[in-house]
């Protein structure tokens, strides 16, 4: 017997996957969770910023539409990241592009190509020719994330079938976070990486696994974003070896919410 409104008001308190299975009860249900006071509040407080900086122009009609485009992936920035919104929580997940990355030698064509593929998010993704000093770094502000939640940094890439030296020494993998450190090493090679746990600050495990998209990735730390806008740094290395290794492609680096 309540007003729709009154309906919509407490549905904004939920979440995207609770409002959608409400809509499912009634048809006053359904017009009350469509409702743009319900979305409005699902939706980042910066998505009029994030709708300007897309690539392609998004169409909707309503809030529930553009929570719909959101979380279907948008590239955004001139293509060298990926905005999206989470489904179920609508909470941020971005993806920052290898041109987006500090990968030592980047520039210089002996060690490092970059080529476009079909399967990539991107325009380019950097390819390793040869190189003895692997190092791959990436930053990013809190303030772009969704607030007091725990996340996940992981870097995306694969090992090509003529992949060379790249498993025979560990690479150490480290996330920083002001003057939180957490380090651990693991071996790039398909399949579950082998792990050797790191000293600094407190212990994280890092492994490479098979992504639904194709890819792979490796968790190259957690941290937490809280109220206070902080820089986030993670990086993977391998400088000790001065053997040479090739045949590892980087599309980016993601950062996604852990449940």
């Amino acid at each position: 017997m309540l007003p729709e409104d009154c309906l919509s008001i407490i549905l904004s308190f939920t979440s995207p996957e609770d409002a959608l299975r409400a809509s499912l009860v009634s048809s006053c249900f359904r017009l009350a969770s469509d409702s743009d006071l319900v979305w409005e509040r699902f939706l980042p407080s910066d998505y009029a910023e994030i709708v300007s900086n897309s690539v392609t122009p998004l169409m909707f009609c309503s809030k529930k539409e553009l929570f719909q485009c959101l979380s279907d992936s948008v590239l955004i920035d001139g293509g060298n990241k990926v905005f999206k919104l989470e489904k179920s929580s609508g909470k941020k997940c971005y993806i920052l592009s290898a041109k987006e990355l500090s990968i030592t030698w980047s520039s210089n064509p002996l060690y490092w190509s970059w080529i476009s593929m079909a399967e990539s998010r991107f325009c380019r993704v950097a390819v390793l020719r040869t190189t003895d000093w692997l190092e791959i770094g990436g930053k990013i502000r809190t303030k772009m994330l969704t607030p007091n939640t725990t996340y996940g940094a992981y870097l995306i890439m694969k090992i090509s079938e003529r992949a060379y030296g790249l498993d025979l020494m560990a690479s150490e993998i480290t996330l920083e976070v002001g003057n939180q450190v957490c380090s651990s090493n693991v071996f790039l090679k398909h399949g579950e990486g082998s792990k050797e746990m790191g000293n600094l600050g407190h212990k994280k495990e890092g492994s490479v696994r098979e992504r639904e998209d194709g890819w792979m990735e490796v968790e190259l730390g957690e941290f937490y974003s809280g109220e206070k806008d902080e820089q986030v740094k993670m990086s993977l290395m391998e400088v000790k070896g001065c053997h040479l290794k090739g045949g590892l492609l980087i599309e980016g680096i993601e950062f996604r919410p852990k449940h």
